[in-house]
């Protein structure tokens, strides 16, 4: 079984469990953090990925850096698991997938606003609302700006992409003339 299937896995069972005891939101955040924590120290990481080190010491090592966390039993429970069965390398992918389904559980898209020029706050915050009636989900708008555009905004929400800057426009208008 491939890792993203094994990530999807653990992370829906864990978004049921959050759905059912109203913790989705903590749980995302203990991951979130927990996962970050491992990612961005490479000598734990490698420390877990080690067989050097035996299980009763990657479980004493993991259970002080549960306390440490604060993370809720649940996640702590999660992560005792994956590392009983060699599966912590999954870590950041269940991460990564609990959160896009706790966004869809709860309503919330993420899309990217990629301008040439940078926004002011209004309207940012006009695309913010544009967005949230044409999906009827809450919006929580990431904004890049990227010079080469030249002008206009690029939106990404999820896998679609909908392409208003003007190098595109620029790019088709070439095109055609170079068809005829």
């Amino acid at each position: 079984m491939s890792i993203n299937a094994i990530a999807k896995r653990y992370a829906k069972a864990l978004v049921q469990i959050g759905s059912e005891s109203g913790a989705v939101d903590q749980y995302n955040a203990d991951l979130g953090r927990f996962s970050a924590l491992l990612t961005e120290n490479r000598e734990l990481a490698q420390v877990f990925s080690n067989p050097a080190y035996g299980i009763e010491s990657k479980t004493e090592i993991m259970k002080e850096l549960v306390s440490r966390s604060q993370v809720s039993p649940i996640v702590s429970n999660l992560l005792m698991l994956l590392l009983e069965r060699g599966r912590l390398v999954a870590l950041p992918l269940i991460a990564e997938s609990y959160g896009a389904m706790a966004d869809e559980l709860s309503g919330v898209i993420r899309p990217t606003l990629t301008s040439g020029l940078p926004l002011d706050a209004a309207q940012i915050e006009e695309i913010k609302a544009t967005l949230a009636k044409s999906t009827g989900k809450k919006v929580e708008l990431k904004v890049e700006v990227d010079p080469s555009l030249i002008g206009g905004v690029i939106t990404k929400i999820g896998g679609k992409v909908f392409d208003g800057s003007v190098r595109t426009q620029l790019a088709r208008i070439q095109d055609t003339l170079q068809k005829g």
